[in-house]
């Protein structure tokens, strides 16, 4: 089987991925670089449109990626923008001009029926927007947090809201955001409020930063919920997670071909429990031995349900446990969510496990009589 990858070439998630298929036996990939892609929309359509598996990868680390999708997105300048490290520049921009191009890649898909692609495009699509994942799970059944159908414009009213419902702390998330970049942890008084977050104001620009910051006076806190309002926000209550010998944690679980294959758990000191921000890898059999009777089985049951909502072969989802030890929610899902280095199950990478599966499910297509739709996988759900 041929695959070709959409990425960045020098980026980790590119070489990981070539070297799991000279691992199983199999040709480098065909890279096609997000920035030649960008520039010359018709690139795919110089490749042989034979049999082939397609992988769509982050476009992410790459400043002149960001600057093609910023313009993609309308940012009139965005060729004259210099590259600050970890400055966020317009994100919903970004993802406005990444959907632009989803679209395109969804139309040359179609005119390639032999292609077989791992990661739909209407599901990245879906995937990177919160506000539209939390209403789909709710939907479904799927346990969520409590969340702002409607949220307000304004800081104010937002805390007012908040109030209002007896919700004492909130994240404020950027909808289309990952890597919890620019997301606010809110804790709600009476009067006032205090944000903890990586976002780092620098006049007059903000900056991610690797520690967290603490703002605590009106202007600081209306500055940054005014931020991350305007770029378009997922409001919802911070549910009180279970703590992991002394510290928070959460999951990041990782379904391959609808099973959930792979689990880290996640721990920091905060409730923010992202690894770059200070966090570690905790022990799955340590939480294992500390939930409840039958909540892994539970949760492990959520996961698969939610990996049916999408036709791609891979979803990363993230999990946390309620200070019960029982309950739990599905507090994100996303699109590139796979990047799991040196973790293995049953002797083999998350990668190897992905191109094993994929090609275990386009044998089953090609021996089917006939196919569900051009470019789907045979699900094995």
């Amino acid at each position: 089987m041929r695959f070709v990858v959409l990425g960045n070439p020098a980026n980790r998630r590119v070489t990981l991925f070539s070297d799991a298929l000279k691992e199983a036996g199999l040709p480098p990939p065909e890279v096609v670089p997000w920035l030649e892609l960008l520039r010359s929309p018709g690139r795919l359509r110089e490749l042989d449109p034979g049999p082939a598996a397609v992988r769509i990868d982050s476009y992410g680390e790459d400043f002149a990626v960001e600057r093609e999708l910023l313009a993609r997105g309308g940012f009139a300048d965005a060729f004259t923008i210099e590259e600050r490290r970890g400055e966020v520049v317009a994100p919903h921009l970004v993802h406005r001009g990444f959907q632009r191009v989803l679209a395109e890649l969804k139309a040359v898909f179609a005119e390639r029926p032999a292609w077989h692609v791992l990661n739909a495009p209407g599901d990245i699509d879906e995937l990177f927007d919160k506000r539209r994942t939390s209403r789909r799970f709710r939907a479904a059944g799927i346990p969520v947090p409590d969340f702002l159908d409607d949220v307000p414009a304004t800081p104010d009213a937002l805390l007012d809201a908040c109030r209002a419902r007896g919700w004492r702390q909130v994240f404020v998330k950027p909808s289309m955001g990952s890597s919890a970049s620019g997301v606010l942890l809110v804790s709600v008084a009476p009067k006032g409020a205090e944000i903890h977050t990586s976002l780092e104001w620098d006049a007059p620009r903000w900056f991610n930063n690797l520690r967290l910051s603490r703002y605590r006076t009106r202007d600081d806190v209306n500055r940054a919920l005014a931020f991350v309002l305007s770029l378009g926000a997922q409001v919802e209550r911070a549910v009180p997670k279970a703590r992991l010998d002394g510290a928070f944690f959460d999951c990041r679980v990782l379904c391959i071909a609808g099973e959930p294959r792979f689990v880290v758990v996640r721990q920091n000191r905060h409730p923010i429990t992202n690894l770059h921000l200070g966090g570690w890898r905790g022990s799955v059999d340590a939480l294992k031995a500390r939930l409840e009777p039958g909540a892994w089985d539970s949760a492990m049951e959520t996961c698969r349900k939610v990996a049916a909502l999408y036709a791609s072969l891979h979803v990363g989802l993230d999990v946390m446990f309620e200070k019960d030890f029982a309950g739990h929610r599905v507090i994100e899902a996303n699109a590139f969510g796979d990047l799991l280095p040196n973790l293995t199950s049953e002797g083999r990478s998350v990668y190897r496990w992905e191109i094993d599966e994929a090609l275990r499910l386009f044998t089953s297509v090609g021996t089917r009589s006939s196919s569900p739709a051009p470019n789907t996988l045979s699900s094995s759900r």
